[in-house]
């Protein structure tokens, strides 16, 4: 009975191993509807939830709490080489020389060498794909000179986003100690992240590749070097475009995953979630549960309800308006789109002169008469201010259309 009893326990110690091990991101995804039913539960010590288009905030767990980002810190860096892109100061076809400073990074990396050169295009796919250290460094030296130099901009750009919960050190997120004064919250992550993903969402032929390659060339010769995307979601998640994963021992598991369906972007952000199993499937339960939940609401036709606002001391009399953007909202709940209202009042006493662009009013937006928002109205045309010789003209018009 005894032998039977020890065959007994390895027979299922062993099925449970061989089930253990087949194990794949599905299994981990099938947690999601468990956990999301009835609202979403989330067992990561901060996450949010956002729409790309409004910012406006849809599910929020600690979202200001100030933690360790570990490689999430890298979508800052994606921002400023971005820039630097549409700005012109480089080009995807740049050589980047990798600094021994940039070798020596250590973490996840894609061992480049020192002097070894590579193009910006696959300096960003190893740092968007690959999560690469060296890579990221490599490109902070690029654009700014030095590593130091680039983290001034970092903070200056975090500053403009008003991520007041957000602190870098460093390009890569590499530091693993919040006492080094490297951190970051929850919703500062989606504030950059949108940042990312709506001024630049060229980020997405990047970030939702799955493998990849690059090509070392170094004295030693030319070798391939795989990548392999760190977000498991780009593999199954309908509508993914990215975005960027993070973990260290303190940092523990962390994650900004991005998606679009049905011209809604929304933005998931877990930070310290306990396992890696968990930060996907967390991230995944507060996108499902966005798409589920949310609509958003657009009023491109706000232009054709617009009129000429009054100038005066102009040579024009009015000035034909324009909206200044285009007005969109998200709405939670099922929406009746014929109780959204809108109030448009013109500034008094426009006076010229008046460049193209001021702002001449605003348009004030309603559902059940309570307000939802506003977008400001802007001249769609300069006015230069009437000098003397355009009132004199404009008096003999007046005296001759009265004989």
């Amino acid at each position: 009975m005894k032998k039977r009893g020890r065959w007994y326990l390895i027979v299922i110690c062993f099925l449970y191993i061989a089930g253990f091990s087949r194990i794949t991101e599905k299994d981990v995804f099938a947690e999601t509807s468990a956990a999301s039913e009835g609202g979403v539960d989330v067992s990561a010590v901060s996450a949010v939830l956002i729409e790309g288009s409004t910012g406006e905030i849809l599910y929020e767990k600690d979202k200001d709490k100030e933690l360790v980002p570990a490689s999430i810190t890298k979508i800052m860096t994606l921002n400023l080489i971005f820039e630097a892109l549409d700005s012109k100061k480089i080009s995807l076809e740049d050589s980047v020389t990798v600094s021994e400073y940039a070798a020596g990074m250590g973490g996840s990396q894609v061992f480049l060498e020192p002097n070894e050169t590579q193009t910006v295009n696959d300096m960003i796919k190893c740092i968007s794909i690959a999560s690469a250290n060296d890579a990221a460094t490599a490109m902070a030296e690029k654009i700014a000179g030095s590593e130091e130099a680039f983290v001034k901009k970092m903070n200056e750009k975090a500053k403009s986003l008003g991520m007041v919960h957000t602190q870098f050190k460093n390009c890569t997120g590499l530091d693993d100690d919040i006492k080094s004064g490297h951190y970051s919250s929850a919703y500062d992550v989606a504030l950059m992240s949108r940042e990312l993903i709506t001024k630049h969402p060229e980020i997405s032929k990047y970030s939702t590749v799955w493998m990849d390659k690059i090509t070392h060339k170094t004295k030693k010769g030319e070798s391939e070097f795989g990548l392999t995307n760190t977000n498991k979601l780009v593999r199954f998640y309908d509508g993914i475009t990215g975005l960027k994963t993070g973990s260290t021992s303190k940092a523990k598991y962390c994650l900004s995953a991005t998606a679009r369906r049905n011209d809604m972007d929304l933005i998931a952000v877990v930070m310290a979630a306990p396992d890696h199993k968990k930060r996907f499937s967390e991230a995944q339960a507060l996108l499902d549960y966005g798409f589920a939940n949310c609509s958003i609401y657009k009023d491109p036709e706000i232009t054709g309800t617009l009129e000429e606002a009054p100038v005066q001391g102009g040579t024009k009399n009015t000035v034909k308006t324009a909206p200044g953007s285009i007005f969109s909202h998200t709405f939670t709940s099922e929406t009746d789109t014929d109780l959204i209202t809108k109030k448009i009042t013109y500034t008094e006493n426009i006076k010229a002169p008046l460049e193209q662009g001021a702002v001449v009013g605003t348009v004030e937006y309603f559902y059940e008469d309570n307000s939802i928002g506003s977008i400001d109205i802007i001249a769609a045309e300069p006015v230069v201010e009437a000098g003397f010789t355009d009132y004199f003209m404009d008096a003999l018009r007046k005296l001759f259309h009265k004989m």
